[in-house]
């Protein structure tokens, strides 16, 4: 079984709105309501396979009563703590175009008793899985360092961890070693701490991380595909051209794809394509987090990756 942590949750709410403007009035039509959030997005789209999946994290007010009774339809198994204050919501406006504005609340204040309950629930139930896969923000109220915690709580009982996030909760995990991560160009800059410029410093940052006991790093690059590093090679995935409708979540998608093609223990290269695909096909839907199947199977057959030694 794969384990998700989804430690700051949202509902989503997406308006498309044709010819959104700045400083105008708009009546929203089409509406869409989800359960989202870094851990919840790849939660979904492991589900996709049909692989066995559960989430934990935190849940509060009538947002998390929300979010629970939407997991609880999709038939998740779910091990959440209960918090005194609201989970978080989210907006997107989706114009015409494709592009897509985002407001996300910070979300809530997690106190120190819940974090404990929280560490608790968690060396436990990492007992019961094969893979946990973090990934998104941290709510407000817990320090940066909490991925790295769970790394190496995870690495005490033998399990491999997957980390998606961002700024010093990034910076910090890496220093924990996680077995797989998966940083943008901007996330990687912040990890080294200078300006990237080009491809070649980008293969070398990412050598860098793949040469200090990470297992396998992806750099995320956008419609521009990514670059993997695993086991002293270099694996360049271009993606084809799409029409883009919403990009959120991609990110996630693209790593639902790969945990899942892992636990079936798909081949390596096999899995980067199914991971791409999955990021690709996730742009061309309304949702956040969804992967419509028979898309994915198509855009693998235009996914390009090239092989070469570090």
């Amino acid at each position: 079984m794969i384990l998700t942590v989804s430690l700051n949750p949202s509902i989503g709410r997406r308006y498309n709105i044709k010819d959104f403007q700045l400083g105008k009035s708009f009546v929203a039509t089409d509406i869409q309501y989800t359960a989202e959030g870094g851990g919840l997005n790849v939660m979904n789209v492991i589900k996709g396979f049909n692989v066995p999946v559960m989430v934990t994290g935190f849940l509060g007010g009538r947002n998390g009563d929300y979010i629970k009774k939407e997991l609880d339809l999709m038939g998740i198994r779910q091990e959440f703590i209960p918090i005194n204050e609201e989970s978080r919501s989210s907006i997107s406006i989706i114009s015409e175009n494709g592009i897509s504005t985002k407001i996300s609340e910070r979300g809530p204040s997690i106190s120190g008793n819940e974090v404990l309950a929280f560490y608790e629930l968690y060396k436990e139930i990492i007992k019961e899985v094969d893979i946990i896969c973090a990934s998104g923000s941290l709510p407000h109220g817990l320090p940066p360092e909490t991925y790295a915690n769970l790394i190496i709580m995870a690495k005490e009982v033998g399990k491999k961890f997957f980390l998606d996030t961002s700024g010093e909760a990034l910076k910090l995990g890496v220093d924990a070693k996680p077995f797989f991560v998966k940083p943008n160009r901007e996330e990687l800059e912040e990890i080294m701490g200078c300006k990237i410029q080009s491809e070649m410093e980008l293969v070398q940052a990412g050598k860098y991380l793949a040469e200090n006991d990470i297992e396998i790093v992806i750099i995320s690059l956008g419609d521009e595909g990514s670059i993997a590093f695993h086991n002293g090679y270099i694996y360049r995935i271009r993606v084809p051209k799409i029409e883009t409708i919403n990009p959120a979540g991609s990110g996630d998608a693209m790593v639902g794809g790969f945990v899942a093609s892992l636990y079936r223990d798909y081949d390596f290269e096999f899995a980067l394509k199914v991971a791409a695909a999955c990021g690709t096909a996730n742009a061309m839907e309304k949702e956040t987090g969804k992967v419509d199947m028979f898309n994915m199977k198509k855009i693998m057959k235009d996914v390009i990756i090239t092989k070469s030694k570090f």
